[in-house]
């Protein structure tokens, strides 16, 4: 997966007086909001947590806060298409996950290693997915992430609830890797459990100033959780 690119080079339009031939493009309006966006995620990667605010990304970006306006309503909005983009990236990556591996148990340990992994190429959205960096922003934004994480536990559910299924298919066959899942296995209860475990990890990988990558020793802890 690739992380959003960071921000291109200002934005400001070429003198009128300058030939035609040497004016750089001019941005579409869609460009425009995707260079806002990119700027916001990178801010928010400074490894000391400070509030982003509109006249400072203006200022990043060389323009004025009347600009930012024309493009988006309100900062929360700008927080929206973060939240937007982190959604449409994950849930497009556990349907790949989901319609590559057949096993519940290897989706399942598939998408929490990828959930994992996501913020080490994006550091700073890792603040928006932990809702530190919509602290004292529009709460819906908060429930948003919210939401979406619930979603991700329902198809942690559903991989490992088709384990289950799996398991008690294939209870007679050794060599299935869902015969061993122990008695009384609960896939509500390890879905939680997962996601929870995510979530701390993305935690302290904040807390550490992203130096403590979310995936350390993920393996055997998966295996610990998973089975």
């Amino acid at each position: 997966m690739q992380p959003i690119d960071k921000p291109d080079e200002a934005l400001a339009a070429a003198s009128p007086a300058a030939p035609a031939a040497t004016r750089p493009a001019r941005p579409k309006p869609g460009e425009r909001r995707v260079h806002i966006l990119q700027t916001l995620a990178s801010m928010l990667e400074a490894p000391k947590s400070e509030k982003v605010t509109t006249a400072a990304l203006a200022a990043r970006l060389g323009v004025s806060e009347a600009a930012l306006y024309r493009h988006f309503a309100s900062k929360a909005q700008m927080f929206e298409g973060l939240i937007e983009f982190i959604e449409q990236t994950l849930f497009g990556l556990i349907n790949q996950i989901t319609g590559q591996q057949s096993n519940g148990v290897l989706q399942a340990r598939a998408i929490s290693l990828m959930l994992l992994n996501f913020p080490a190429k994006n550091p700073g959205m890792t603040r928006v997915l932990t809702c530190e960096a919509l602290v004292g922003e529009h709460e819906r934004l908060t429930e948003r992430v919210n939401q979406m994480l619930e979603r991700v536990e329902a198809s942690l559910k559903q991989c490992l609830r088709l384990a289950q299924v799996e398991a008690l298919q294939h209870a007679d066959d050794d060599t299935n890797g869902n015969a061993a899942l122990p008695a009384g296995y609960d896939p509500a209860i390890r879905a939680s459990l997962l996601v929870s475990y995510v979530i701390g990890r993305w935690h302290r990988y904040v807390r550490s100033g992203f130096a403590r990558p979310p995936a350390e020793h993920a393996d055997e802890q998966l295996l610990l959780i998973l089975q």
